[in-house]
C-alpha cells in the first residue's frame, strides 16, 4: 500500500510520500514513491505515485525517456501544470492497457494514481491529483492538499488545520503528523518517509529529508503528538448530566 501527500500553501509545497511496497508477515519491502525530475530552470516538477509498482515505474520512465529526446510532449515543454497532468494522465493509460493486454494477465491490476505538483514559470506553484482513468483534479482554497493511497487515518488533522494561510513549516510538521498516524494505524504503509519543501518561485530543491522509522525527530514528534493528544481528551469537558437530555433505550 501507499501513502502520498501534497499541500499547496501560500508559501509552497509539502510533499510527503512513505516508501512500503509489501508488507507481508515474512517479507517487507520497499520503494521510493516520489520521483523529483531534472527539468529546465523555468520549472520544477515532482511525481507522487500509488498503485501499481510495474506501472508507476513504467510511467517514470516513459515520462525520463521523453524528455532526454525531446518529444513533442515532455515535462521540458509543457506550459502549465494542468498540461503536464494531462500529458501524465496520457501515459499513465497507455502502460495500464499495455499491461492488461498481455497474454496471462487476466488477474492483474495495472492501475495507478499519482500527485504531480510544481510550479512552470510565471505560473502560481500547485499540484494535480491523476486518477488511474487518466482524468485529474487540483487542490482548492478550501481543501488545499492532496492525499493518494491510504488516506483515511491522516486525514482528520489535515482537515482540521492545514489551511492555505499554514505557514510552510508549521505545514510541514502537520504532514509529518499525518503520515505518522497513517504509520501507526496500517501496516502496509511505512518508512523511509521521505518529505520534500518547495518554497515558492525559488525553481530549486534545497529542503529533502528522508526519515527511517528510528530517526530521532520522527520518534519525538511522535511522541509529542500522542502526549499532547492525551492531554486534550483529559482536557475535555466532563459529561453533565443535568444539562444533557438522555434518552431511555428499552432493550
Amino acid at each position: 500500500m501507499t501513502y502520498c501527500i501534497a499541500a499547496s500553501i501560500n508559501e509552497g509545497l509539502i510533499l510527503v510520500s512513505d516508501s512500503r511496497t509489501n508488507a507481508g508477515i515474512d517479507n517487507v519491502s520497499t520503494h521510493g514513491k516520489m520521483h523529483a525530475f531534472a527539468t529546465n530552470s523555468d520549472r520544477i516538477i515532482v511525481l507522487l505515485c500509488a498503485g501499481n509498482l510495474a506501472t508507476t515505474q513504467a510511467v517514470f520512465e516513459q515520462l525520463h525517456r521523453d524528455k532526454i529526446k525531446n518529444a513533442p510532449i515532455n515535462v521540458n515543454n509543457v506550459e502549465c501544470l494542468s498540461e503536464a497532468a494531462a500529458y501524465l494522465g496520457h501515459v499513465s493509460l497507455e502502460k495500464q492497457k499495455q499491461h492488461l493486454n498481455a497474454e496471462g494477465q487476466s488477474a492483474f491490476n495495472p492501475s495507478a494514481s499519482f500527485i504531480l505538483a510544481g510550479q512552470i514559470g510565471s505560473e502560481p506553484h500547485g499540484a494535480y491529483m491523476v486518477y488511474a482513468e487518466g482524468n485529474s483534479i487540483t487542490s482548492s482554497a478550501n481543501t488545499p492538499f492532496l492525499q493518494i493511497g491510504e488516506s483515511k487515518y491522516g486525514k482528520p488533522i489535515l482537515d482540521r488545520f492545514l489551511k492555505l494561510n499554514t505557514s510552510i513549516d508549521e505545514a510541514a510538521r502537520c504532514c509529518l503528523v499525518s503520515m505518522d498516524s497513517t504509520i501507526r494505524s496500517n501496516a502496509s504503509v511505512g518508512p523511509p518517509v521521505e518529505m520534500l519543501i518547495y518554497r515558492k518561485d525559488t525553481f530549486r530543491f534545497e529542503e529533502y529529508y528522508c526519515f527511517d522509522d528510528d530517526n530521532d525527530y520522527l520518534l519525538q514528534l511522535r511522541r509529542s503528538w500522542e502526549t499532547k493528544l492525551r492531554e486534550a481528551v483529559a482536557a475535555l469537558p466532563s459529561l453533565n448530566k443535568e444539562s444533557i437530555r438522555s434518552m431511555q433505550v428499552t432493550l
